[in-house]
């Protein structure tokens, strides 16, 4: 049932899906705004364990100098269980805020859901 909800393949690294293009668009107009100084699309990538990564979407630097590092997914049901431990271990290992956004359905007004870690 998972795999149904899934993407059927993996872009090459450093292209954006359509919903993390989008969540970008956000994060271009924050910036301009002046609420973001800066960001970059899997720009960092962080050692968990021995062979264990975690590359987040976007790090996200706020103007007033706080580090976010946020994963962009389509839906609740797409934040796997295995893709949740490895955020919470690296909120437990890095000073960064981990959050996680879900596009909210443009029925419901659009937008984004962030769900902190």
């Amino acid at each position: 049932m998972r795999k149904a909800i899934q993407a059927l393949g993996r872009l090459k690294t450093g292209q954006m899906n359509k919903t993390e293009a989008e969540y970008c668009q956000l994060l271009e107009i924050r910036k301009r705004g002046g609420e973001v100084a800066w960001y970059r699309f899997e720009g960092i990538k962080l050692r968990l364990a021995d062979n264990c990564f975690l590359t987040v979407d976007f790090a996200v630097m706020l103007a007033d100098g706080q580090l976010l590092m946020v994963d962009v997914k389509g839906s609740k049901a797409v934040f796997t269980d295995d893709a949740r431990v490895k955020m919470k271990v690296a909120a437990d290992s890095y000073p960064f805020v981990f959050q996680v956004a879900y596009p909210k359905p443009k029925k419901l007004g659009g937008g984004w859901e962030i769900e902190e870690l």
